[in-house]
């Protein structure tokens, strides 16, 4: 009796089969089919290979949320060169919506570069200052600072050589935040050149916070976009404003939040189980397709040839 249950049972189990098999003795192999199963072949392995490179890429995710850090100090760190002497009377001044006000002459270095005369023809200004998290400014400026209830504002004393008055810059850098190796600024190497006298430069700068996730690197940074403008300051033509160089910046509410991706081993599965799976299907519609084309053709071929033999008969 049990035997014939478990007979029974491997026989129930035998017409459950979706995939039944053919005897050999039944299968016809042809040329044609043997060239269609090699062409399937080598484009399932070119495929399985692009495959696997995609696996083992990564991409870039960015996901975007609130900046909620507003105790934290950002880091500005600056190296410009302008085309006057270090002697001359210019204030480096930083001030933000707190109406804080700091000096940047104690915090920069200043260093005269010389060229080919023993007298300095230019003024570099590089360092790094530390301010709240506000939107600001600082500038380049003649004149000395006035403290005022609103702030401060420049007195300009009377300049005897007005053809020193060249606000040409040179930035080699401008950086908010961290440091980090190999990323290029927007401004690093912008290059300012004029022969007027009263030119305005402001750049206005919009910082965005940045979390980048990596398997290598996990660290928070600023990138920052920037918009150039410049004008010549001439109350005759109705241009006013201070000539200088503004650099006015303000910190995006939003923050990114940058992280490397990489393929699911499953999902890597999936997709290589749907290549092979729909090459074969594919294949083998289509070559079932061109035999039975193929057999149309040469049985109407057949039956011209079999027709004509009869007529020659008669």
């Amino acid at each position: 009796m049990n035997k014939l249950r478990r007979r029974s049972t491997i026989n129930l189990v035998k017409e459950l089969d979706a995939f039944p098999k053919v005897p050999e003795s039944y299968v016809e192999t042809s040329a044609f089919g043997g060239t269609v199963s090699l062409i399937v072949f080598i484009l399932m392995a070119l495929l399985t290979i692009s495959e696997f490179f995609v696996y083992q890429d990564s991409w870039m995710k960015y996901e975007y949320e609130v900046d909620t850090d507003f105790t934290s100090k950002l880091k500005i760190k600056i190296d410009i060169t302008v085309a006057m002497k270090c002697a001359s009377k210019i204030l480096h001044q930083i001030q933000n919506r707190l109406r804080e006000e700091h000096s940047l002459q104690d915090v920069l270095f200043k260093s005269a570069l010389k060229g080919y005369f023993s007298d300095p023809n230019s003024c570099r200004i590089h360092g790094q200052i530390f301010v709240n998290k506000v939107a600001g400014n600082f500038h380049i400026i003649l004149g000395k600072p006035i403290d005022t209830i609103k702030g401060h504002a420049h007195f300009a004393s009377l300049i005897r050589n007005e053809a020193a008055l060249n606000f040409s810059h040179r930035i080699d850098h401008l950086s908010f935040g961290n440091d980090v190796p190999g990323h290029i600024n927007p401004l690093d190497g912008t290059e300012k050149m004029t022969l007027e006298q009263n030119m305005l430069f402001q750049y206005f700068v919009t910082v965005v916070p940045t979390k980048l996730h990596t398997s290598d690197v996990s660290l928070n940074m600023h990138q920052f976009s920037v918009t150039e403008q410049e004008r010549l300051v001439s109350n005759e033509k109705g241009s006013r404003g201070v000539s200088g160089i503004f650099i006015k910046y303000k910190l995006s509410p939003l923050m990114v939040r940058v992280t490397e991706v990489h393929m699911p081993f499953s999902v890597f599965l999936v997709r290589l189980c749907g290549i092979i799976g729909g090459i074969f299907s594919t294949s083998g519609l289509v070559h079932r397709l061109i035999g039975y084309f193929v057999d149309i053709v040469c049985c109407q071929f057949r039956l011209g040839a079999d027709q004509s033999e009869e007529v020659s008969h008669y």
